[in-house]
This record gives C-alpha cells, structure tokens and sequence, in this order.
C-alpha cells in the first residue's frame, strides 16, 4: 500500500442506547427498564436504588461471609444456585457466590450491552476461560476464531489449555469450519491490534445456532453493541475502556439469563470473583466511559490523519466505527519510536485517560507464533496507539519528535524528507 495511505470515517455522534430488544424490534425486554440514552444510562444504571437507601454514592461491601441464622435457608438458596446459576435471592452468603458491590457493576453493563444480564471475573482472561468451561462441560470443545485475536486469546485458544480446539478461519470460512462439537465462535471487531473490521451481522448469521462470542473490548457499547447485530455474548477486557484509569483489572460478559446462569456456576467452582473494589472502580467508570470515548476517539481521528500524511509512516490503521485505538507501520525501526517518546507512555493495555504506546511483535502479539502473527497482519514494524486525553497538538508533537529517528519507507530521514517538501 502506498505510503500513507489511510481511509477516514468520522465517529458516530448517536452511539447505541435506545434499550431496545437485541433483535432491535423495539419490542420491550421483561424486566428490562424503560429506555434511556446511553449517557445517561452510564451515569444512572446500577444506581437507581441509591436515592431510597439516602447514600448519593454507591457502597463498598468488602465482605468476605455473610452472617445467618437461617441454614435451612441457606441450604435452599445454595441448592437454587446449583440447579441453575441464578442469583440467590435474599441476603448474601459468601464472596465467592456474589457480592452486592460486583452486582451492581454487571446490572449496569448489561444495560448499556443491552443484554439481560452481565457475568464479572478477575480478568478479561478469566472471563473467557469460564466461557470455554462452560462450552466444554457440555461436550463442545471446538471453537471457530477469526484472527487476529488479542494474543492471550490466541494462546489459550491455540495451546488448548483448557481442552479446547480451535480452527482458525477467514470469516467466509466460519459457515464450513462448523462441527457438531463447535461450541463457540469467536471474533473480535475492531480487532486487537490491527483494527480490522469484521460484519458482525453476517459473522452471527453464518455461526446458525452456534453463539458468537464478539470482543468488544475496543469499541465498547459507545460505539456497537455486538448483540443488536446477532452476537449472543460480548466479551470485555473491563480493564481497558470500562476501567479507564489503568487502576483496575476486570472482565465481563454481558449475554443473556439462561448463559449468565451457567458462568456463575463456573466462577463459583473455579473463583475467579471480581474484587468488590474493582466493582466499584468499573461502575465508576462506566459513568464516563461516553465522555472518554468520545473525546479519546476524536483526538485518535486527528492523529490518525495525520500520521496517514506523514511519508515516515508507510500505512495507518483505523477503523470506520472510529474509536480511541491507532495502528500504524513506520519505514525505521518502531523500537526506536517506543524509545524516544516522552509524554506518550511506552506501556501495555490499552484504554486509559493517558495515551499509551506499545509493539505488538514484542509484548501483546509475542505469544503468538510470528508465522501466524504475521498472516494476521500484525507487521514487525505495527505499533499501537491508544490515544487519551491530552491536547492533540502536544500528542503530535511527541510523536512527530519520536519519529524523527525513524528513516522513511526509502530509507532517508525525515530530516532530509522535510527539506525536500
């Protein structure tokens, strides 16, 4: 591709939150409230009950146990749970089985997904191993994948650590890689780090009664909500965008009761629980996860048109959805711009109010076999962006200093580039 070369879309001014059915009839869900935009669904949801208990800010239930004089109850409550993962009713018993803190965090990212419900781990990790459990215990260990994939999901995928097989596909070769054991397929769009994009809609029609597992991580429901376009589970690295300070770790899995039932009983069994302060720190987060993302994305759009101008930079990636993320190839050596930036933080993860930097070949994508890797696109040369909140044009200036040690896709330095404008 030429140097440059790059496509730009703007950035949704109308993301997602009508609270509609997924099927997106409009058609009100049981038990689901009364639709309210997203922005106002971040702040509000998981909070509704506030008010009446006469707190503004939500509590912190540290709790470990839970004290009871009613074990005939208990007993009842605990056998309930173990006949179908549904959320005992009643008081709490044990920080292993729910934590009203975490509860409130899964109630209201189920409702920006517009799911019906929401599972929470320790990890985005954590999360999609208990997605795999629960497939596996039921005898459908194949899973069909689209690569590229973040890198840990490719190697818990590929290495088969927890029984599973995975056939890697192209998305037209989703319909034939079926098996009678396929228990899943698994996309994520826009797609860590390369950002490409994939039809979820035509994905979710080719996978027939297999679920599609769509990561979400990236886009966040600010900008799709996976399960309107026939996604049955959205998975989310909370650390990232739900996060959005870097000073918490978390996964979820927003989908529907009956599934949400079965990954509370593999949490349960294999306690891989969300800290109830992390709980508290993701649903803070998703109060201005909008704000965040909008901001983060319009800043990434700037940046991403201008690295596409600059002749140190042979290729850009960022997608029509928009978005805070940018890929982009440079002609020198990328280590040399990880080691030169100054503002720009060189560092994994993604999706915090600052904007980091990082070579996917070296750290995210390193566990991937490099033959693989590349045929995904993930270049020796690919950095990825993860634009934050700072002014543009000091963002820019880091990066257009960072890159002045680079050589262009010629071989001459920008210095010499410059001169010959």
């Amino acid at each position: 591709m030429d140097s440059g070369s790059f496509d730009a879309y703007d950035v949704p001014a109308d993301p997602q939150g009508t609270g509609q059915s997924p099927d997106g009839t409009g058609r009100r869900v049981p038990g689901v409230p009364a639709p309210r935009a997203l922005a106002t669904e971040a702040v509000h949801a998981g909070r509704d009950d506030l008010a009446r208990q006469g707190v503004h800010a939500p509590p912190i239930d540290l709790s470990t146990t839970y004290p009871s004089h009613d074990s005939r109850g208990e007993a009842a409550r605990i056998d309930a749970f173990a006949t179908d993962g549904a959320e005992p009713e009643g008081p709490p018993v044990y920080g292993r089985l729910g934590n009203p803190t975490v509860a409130r965090f899964e109630t209201a990212l189920a409702r920006l997904e517009g799911t019906e419900s929401a599972v929470s781990f320790a990890t985005g990790m954590a999360a999609l191993s208990a997605v795999l459990l629960v497939r596996s215990a039921m005898g459908l260990r194949h899973v069909v994948a689209v690569r590229p994939l973040y890198g840990c999901s490719d190697h818990l995928l590929t290495a088969g650590l927890l029984g599973s097989e995975v056939t890697w596909v192209d998305p037209a070769g989703i319909a034939d890689a079926l098996r009678p054991d396929t228990g899943l397929v698994m996309v994520e769009s826009p797609a860590n780090p390369t950002l490409a994009e994939l039809d979820l809609r035509a994905v979710a029609h080719a996978c027939g009664s297999v679920p599609l597992l769509a990561d979400n991580t990236f886009a966040t429901p600010v900008l799709q909500r996976p399960v309107e376009q026939g996604a049955r589970l959205v998975l989310h690295s909370a650390t990232k965008y739900l996060g959005g300070h870097g000073d918490v770790m978390g996964g979820v899995v927003a989908c529907d009761e009956e599934f949400a039932g079965r990954l509370r009983q593999v949490r349960f069994a294999t306690g891989g629980v969300l800290h109830p302060l992390a709980g508290y720190l993701l649903l803070r987060g998703l109060s201005t996860l909008p704000v965040r993302v909008r901001a983060a994305s319009s800043n990434a759009a700037e940046l991403a048109g201008r690295l596409a101008a600059d002749p140190r930079v042979t290729r850009v990636h960022y997608p029509r959805i928009g978005g805070a993320m940018v890929a982009f190839e440079v002609g020198g050596d990328p280590h040399d711009v990880i080691a030169d930036v100054q503002l720009i933080t060189p560092a994994v993860s993604l999706g915090s109010v600052d904007t980091l930097i990082q070579h996917p070949a070296s750290i995210s994508h390193r566990i991937v076999d490099a033959d693989d890797r590349r045929g995904a696109g993930v270049s020796d040369r690919l950095l990825r962006l993860s634009v934050g909140l700072e002014d543009v044009e000091d963002l820019w200036a880091d990066l257009d200093r960072a890159l002045g040690t680079a050589p262009g896709p010629g071989g001459v330095l920008r210095e010499a580039a410059v001169a010959n404008r």
